[in-house]
């Protein structure tokens, strides 16, 4: 997987600076409230949604275990159609192969439907270096690109701004890319929305290349969907007569029939609407000039840490996400921090767990984010394929202090020791020696209870880090067992 985002501290460190930011925690509250009390609504209409999230989950787990298999006939529906598959093992590879292909097709330029795939492995930055414009299309990727930004959220990239800001943006950079902000933009969201149709239009129009992502890939058929709200996504589907779609491994389901479920769960868990204002669906190229889509079209299947973490028998079920960001908008430390102090284009409960599996935990930020959470468990209760949070994020904590991920040597597998957490260690095992030996334990208890006045409120070295925000529990004046002897040993005896 490409880095992370440049510059980027440790979740800690940018968290605090995020969380004094007073307009952005503002933005981020207002936005994500709305959102998740329009989805609560939407999916409480479905008597079976219990049902359809046990479905997805079941889909998708099946999928992950025949993988080989599905993508094998994937390839082979997609080239008896017509489109040309290519295989990416890592974000490099992917950017190479795009990069080709858009200069094969004599272009330097092409417009994107929205793709977390293209953002995770930092495609907009490769095709510049190449000397090749890429415009996003989709609204909120419009703000972002143009306001030399970085998303935010998986569905609402631009989640931190608000209107007045994006007019801004709109005004003083719509010039730079193409067709300037009309005069007197005021922030009405139908003044914005006309003022990014009419700069996007000529693009439209112009392009020769589309880039896609897809939500899914359909192994019978070949077929790939895309799901969006805007429209803006069938534009760049239809009109170029090239296109060339950057997809994750995970991304696929077994039959047309599976796209039932999802096409009830997606949208609703989303942008809390019943189905999607425009869903996409092609398969191959099309054979006349009259005919909607492209005459090209070219697949690239991208693996970037996908096979690594699906080994993981825990971590695996992260590969199961929709990308439908309900976990981020019911996350108590993603409604204060924000998407940013995440460093990677997947913010939130689910970036937690996704990143540092496609990333590894070597860096101190991707080793910091199994920690960015409350394991308050709302996230799994809106994961609409049941992905189990929590349990991940306790499982890649336990990684993180191991020392990262397990290596096989002959026959072992072992777990390379951690750097950092040494005291940690030391304290776990005299506690562990302590709970076998009942009688230090309690001269251990008496000796605390004696001494409490001068305890510390905090810690002192590394364990202050953990008391900077909490003062450390007080000792009682007694402990249990003497308190419990005192108070009913007498009784006990006597019986």
């Amino acid at each position: 997987m490409s880095g992370t985002f440049v510059g980027m501290p440790a979740f800690p460190v940018a968290a605090h600076e995020a969380v004094g930011n007073t307009t952005l925690r503002a933005n981020l509250r207002h936005a994500t409230h709305t959102i998740r009390d329009k989805r609560a609504k939407a999916v409480a209409e479905l008597d079976d949604w219990a049902l359809l999230r046990e479905a997805g989950k079941q889909i998708k787990d099946h999928t992950l275990r025949h993988l080989d298999t599905y993508l094998v006939q994937l390839e082979e529906a997609v080239t008896a159609a017509g489109g040309v598959v290519h295989w990416a093992a890592d974000a490099d590879e992917a950017n190479r192969i795009v990069t080709r292909l858009v200069k094969e097709a004599g272009e330097s330029e092409v417009v994107k439907v929205k793709s977390m795939a293209t953002q995770e492995i930092g495609l907009n930055e490769a095709l510049e270096a190449a000397g090749i414009a890429a415009y996003e299309t989709d609204l909120a990727e419009l703000i972002v690109q143009l306001g030399h930004d970085r998303p935010s959220h998986i569905l609402v990239p631009a989640i931190h701004r608000n209107r007045g800001e994006i007019r801004d943006i709109f005004a003083k950079e719509m010039g730079e890319w193409g067709r300037p902000a009309p005069e007197g933009l005021t922030d009405t969201p139908a003044e914005l929305a006309e003022a990014a149709r009419l700069h996007l239009r000529e693009k439209f129009l112009r392009a020769k290349v589309g880039i896609s992502g897809a939500n899914f890939m359909v192994a019978e058929t070949g077929t790939l969907v895309v799901v969006e709200s805007e429209g803006n996504g069938r534009m760049c589907l239809t009109l170029p007569e090239t296109l060339i779609s950057v997809v994750g491994i995970e991304k696929i389901v077994p039959t047309w029939r599976d796209l039932e479920v999802f096409l009830q769960t997606l949208p609703r868990s989303s942008t809390a609407e019943r189905m999607n204002p425009y869903t996409s669906m092609w398969t191959g190229t099309s054979d006349t000039e009259t005919a909607d889509g492209p005459r090209v079209f070219h697949l690239v299947l991208i693996d970037n840490g996908r096979t690594d973490t699906l080994a993981d028998e825990v971590g695996r079920q992260a590969l199961r996400c929709i990308r439908c960001s309900a976990c981020l908008n019911v996350c108590p430390v993603y409604e204060r921090a924000g998407g940013h102090a995440y460093g990677s284009v997947y913010p939130g409960p689910i970036g937690a767990i996704l990143s540092p599996q496609l990333r590894g935990t070597a860096s101190e930020i991707d080793a910091s984010l199994p920690y960015a959470s409350s394991l308050c468990g709302a996230c799994y209760e809106v994961c609409p394929v049941a992905i189990d949070i929590p349990e991940v994020l306790v499982h890649l904590r336990e990684r993180v202090v191991q020392g990262g991920p397990a290596t096989r040597q002959g026959n072992r597998v072992v777990l390379k020791p951690a750097k950092g957490h040494a005291a940690e260690r030391a304290a776990m095992r005299a506690a562990g020696w302590a709970f076998v030996h009942p009688g230090a334990l309690r001269a251990g208890q008496r000796v605390a209870s004696r001494t409490r006045r001068f305890h510390p409120r905090t810690l002192p070295g590394p364990g202050r880090a953990w008391s900077a925000t909490r003062d450390l529990p007080q000792v009682p004046a007694e402990p249990f067992r003497d308190w419990w002897q005192r108070t009913h040993g007498k009784k006990e005896s006597g019986k």
